[in-house]
């Protein structure tokens, strides 16, 4: 039996986002991040454009590829609960929860190069930091990790370095599924797994450290 459309109209706000945002992806590629890009969706997805422009006003571009980012974040969650990733050494979590990201927008890769530009711009960069936190923070909880210390901050912190090194390279990777992207990934979970040593260079600077906790103590509980 053919699967119905999702009911649009019943959906909160959050759940529009989400459910329009690949579609708003897929879209981008072509016409880039703006009001184009959702009228494309919303007649793809079968949502009347004025219940997509409901959820996207002024279709501004920052909050559609947060939507996006949302909704890896949401598809990545539910292909790998923490219970699932139990089975596996730590190293290869982290390593599965990235490549799973990569792999979920691999074929919408200019819609990806698109949206790092956007992120780039400098109106957009702190928001841009605190999605890449974001992201970094849920795969660090499915991992397993509790730590509350400066341990939370740092294994945060460095992952969404490698995360965003791992997406630059992912859209001018040309070789055959994206084997120099994952190559890559693999060389810097190192990285990853030494978060120790990054700690104690933080630690280190104890001048540093009230500007340092107050900036990442932003990142996890931004202000609203």
């Amino acid at each position: 039996m053919a699967s119905q459309s999702p009911d649009f109209a019943d959906m909160t706000l959050d759940e529009l986002r989400i459910a329009l945002a690949p579609d708003i992806a897929a879209s981008a590629i072509f016409d880039g991040w703006n009001e184009t890009a959702l009228t494309a969706a919303a007649e793809m997805a079968g949502c009347d454009l004025d219940v997509a422009k409901l959820a996207f006003p002024g279709a501004r571009p920052m909050e559609m590829i947060a939507a996006w980012i949302a909704s890896v974040d949401a598809a990545m969650e539910a292909e790998w609960p923490a219970e699932r990733l139990a089975t596996l050494k730590i190293r290869e979590r982290i390593r599965t929860l990235v490549a799973f990201r990569l792999d979920a927008v691999a074929d919408v890769d200019e819609a990806v190069r698109r949206a790092l530009a956007v992120m780039a711009q400098p109106q957009n960069a702190a928001q841009a930091l605190k999605l890449g936190w974001h992201s970094a923070d849920i795969m660090w909880r499915l991992a397993g990790d509790t730590a509350t210390d400066y341990n939370h901050y740092t294994k945060r912190a460095i992952l969404a370095g490698i995360y965003s090194a791992t997406l630059a390279v992912f859209v001018n990777d040309e070789s055959e599924g994206k084997a120099d992207t994952h190559a890559f990934l693999d060389r810097r979970i190192e990285g990853v797994m030494k978060f120790e040593k990054a700690k104690a260079q933080f630690l280190g600077k104890d001048r540093e450290l009230p500007s340092l906790t107050r900036f990442l103590g932003r990142l996890r509980y931004p202000a609203r």
